[in-house]
């Protein structure tokens, strides 16, 4: 998103190349993995919302609610994370929630080895389960540590990569397997972000569905505000309050006094159980 981890320049080509309701869960399937608990009921937010490298201040957080957003984006860990988080604090967490902004938790877990660039965690097919399961470990932590509940979503975030390559894109679907599997031992629930030119793709066009993610979020930077009109996928995938959509990068925008560089987000789909 935006410059999290990569340059805007890089995102271009390595995409190239490759109101608020409580509602019940949803998604692509009834995961076998998630039969078995009594969940907490989902918490869905629907409406425009924004992802930023860092979690603004609360200050900026205040001035910045009633206008366009009504949701937030932040990245709460993953060693492949871009920035450092100053404000993103359990307290901050409760006080932007009690202001009326919803929490999106993204998690930036290990990216395919045949992804351009370098990173300080790979999966490879040898690994991809083990990594898997252990960054969903650190992941609940991370949200559980901030004050994000049983039952909140973790959107993994997975950039762009060459799906064509089989090993490569069988090893990322063993790694988010091995993530979502672990999330909902956890009773964490599954999301994903991914371009619709690859990672969301390998994940939407996967004919074994097993432990994949519930929920969608789709790079497609097309600057339509839906998450229908231009859905690029099965027209039953993902239905029932489990899509969003990045749909413009890099909008500087000043709200209050506040200026931040924002990516926006279309988004029917679950949110942080807070408070």
């Amino acid at each position: 998103m935006s410059s999290h981890r990569q340059s805007k320049k890089r995102r271009y080509i390595a995409w190239g190349v490759a109101g608020a309701a409580v509602v019940a869960g949803a998604g692509i399937a009834a995961q076998a993995s998630m039969a078995a608990t009594t969940w907490p009921a989902q918490k869905t937010y629907t409406g425009r919302a924004f992802d930023t490298c860092t979690a603004p201040s609360l200050a900026a957080m205040k001035a910045w609610h009633g206008g366009l957003y009504g949701a937030a984006a932040v990245y709460i860990g993953g060693k492949n994370r871009g920035c450092a988080q100053p404000n993103l604090t359990a307290s901050w967490v409760k006080s932007v929630s009690a202001v009326g902004w919803k929490l999106i938790p993204l998690y930036v877990g290990a990216q395919p080895s045949c992804q351009s660039g370098s990173n300080p965690e790979k999966m490879t097919t040898a690994n991809a389960a083990s990594l898997g399961t252990s960054d969903a470990t650190d992941a609940v932590a991370k949200a559980a540590a901030l004050g994000m509940k049983a039952g909140s979503p973790v959107y993994l975030d997975m950039e762009a990569y060459d799906t064509t390559n089989t090993a490569c894109n069988n090893a990322v679907l063993t790694y988010v397997r091995a993530f979502d599997k672990q999330l909902h031992a956890k009773t964490y629930r599954a999301g994903f972000y991914g371009f619709t030119s690859s990672s969301a793709k390998a994940i939407a066009n996967a004919k074994d569905k097993t432990d994949l993610p519930g929920n969608l979020w789709y790079a497609l930077w097309d600057k339509n505000n839906t998450t229908t009109a231009d859905w690029p996928f099965g027209a039953t995938q993902f239905t029932g309050h489990s899509r969003a959509h990045q749909y413009m990068v890099n909008s500087k925008e000043t709200r209050g006094g506040y200026t931040i560089t924002v990516d926006r987000d279309a988004w029917d789909a679950p949110v942080a159980i807070t408070g």
